[in-house]
């Protein structure tokens, strides 16, 4: 689920601190540097689509932490992968995403033969590992 400044913004990873964009222009070109819909466009050319696992819920602040685990919606995977049959892999940016999937729409519907990957949070919330040590694990996007 976004966080207060990418809800603020519209913008997926909107927190400057957030390691994503920088991440993305290392893989694809798609920097923060360069306007919103022109990175969404870089990543689409390069076959990547970005999605919350989270459709709706309630939350007080920006940490996933936060979120109260009775007001979770997931977004529609069913339909996701009905209508775009070409998805092979699906990428989680950290634990909650993942954990979200698995808790909310993993044994819930039927899952295409895909792999699931969980890669470290590009969150500055999580600190544990250096912006480096994100991007080397994050390759395997570009790999995919």
């Amino acid at each position: 689920m976004p966080g207060a400044a990418s809800l603020a913004a519209a913008q997926y990873y909107a927190h400057p601190r957030n390691a994503f964009w920088p991440i993305m222009g290392a893989l694809f070109g798609a920097g923060p540097e360069l306007p919103y819909p022109e990175r969404l466009q870089r990543l689409k050319d390069a076959g990547v689509a970005l999605w919350d696992v989270i459709a709706g819920c309630e939350r007080r602040g920006s940490l996933d932490s936060a979120i109260t685990p009775a007001s979770i919606e997931a977004n529609d995977f069913a339909g996701l992968f009905r209508d775009c049959p070409h998805i092979g892999h699906v990428f989680f940016n950290g634990t909650a995403a993942e954990t979200v999937f698995r808790r909310h729409v993993r044994g819930r519907i039927a899952l295409p033969a895909l792999h699931f990957t969980r890669l470290p949070s590009t969150s500055p919330a999580h600190a544990a590992r250096s912006f480096e040590a994100k991007l080397a694990a994050w390759q395997a996007v570009r790999a995919a």
